[in-house]
């Protein structure tokens, strides 16, 4: 039976990662870790025979450095790389920057893992003259502020990821375009909820590791039959 896969991958570990901080829109780099976590995929990728015609990434530079990483070992980095805001981490609004265990000395490790896994539960906003608004920061500059977060629940991230999935990247993936993805923990569980229809309280349990590429096969009819990490 004819598959096409599909290939997401988690940015390699961040700065941020290795410090426990909650990051969302805030621009961190890798880490060394993370940097090796990339370059070994991209190794894998292409001992496994995989190619690709098209690029996804966010406009976070530790998603972009992780994608520039893999194609570079795969000797494509030739091939077209699209960037969009929509596939951003979640914003974590006032938690980003703080350390993920003195918040949850602060507010309860319950409602710490809510507003990390849950799909309703929004973060302290922060308001638009904070230096963490991605409208007060040059890459957003020609995006309407009112499309922008103060911070976000899972379900806002997954509405403003099916925007693009739907108009951008499946109708890609619908006509043979060998794709891949380079994003972020919680955009990649939002296209897992697009692509398989999960419920959201399924999602909780759903962790996406860094720097290991996951494969989505889809059969003829681009329905998804297996999803499982190499």
């Amino acid at each position: 039976m004819k598959t096409t896969k599909l290939v997401i991958i988690r940015h390699g570990e961040s700065q941020w990662n290795l410090e426990n901080k909650f990051t969302g829109w805030t621009d961190i780099d890798l880490s060394k870790k993370g940097l090796i976590e990339a370059k070994k995929a991209g190794i894998l990728l292409k001992k496994l025979g995989f190619s690709f015609d098209l690029a996804y990434t966010s406009i976070l530079k530790r998603s972009i450095n992780t994608l520039h990483i893999i194609l570079n070992e795969l000797n494509q980095l030739y091939i077209p790389i699209k960037k969009s805001w929509r596939l951003n981490e979640r914003h974590y609004g006032a938690l980003q920057g703080l350390n993920k265990k003195e918040v949850s000395k602060k507010y309860g490790n319950c409602q710490v893992e809510k507003w990390r896994r849950g799909f309703f539960d929004i973060p302290p906003k922060i308001n638009k003259n904070d230096n963490r608004f991605p409208g007060n920061n040059l890459p957003y500059i020609n995006i309407k502020k009112k499309l922008l977060p103060v911070s976000e629940s899972l379900e806002y991230t997954v509405k403003r990821v099916y925007k693009y999935w739907n108009k951008e990247i499946f109708p890609k993936l619908k006509i043979n375009k060998h794709i891949i993805i380079s994003a972020h923990g919680n955009s990649i569980r939002a296209i897992i909820k697009l692509v398989e229809n999960i419920k959201e309280k399924d999602l909780f349990h759903i962790n996406i590791p860094t720097g290991s590429p996951m494969i989505y096969e889809f059969n003829k009819s681009f329905e998804p039959i297996k999803r499982y990490f190499l």
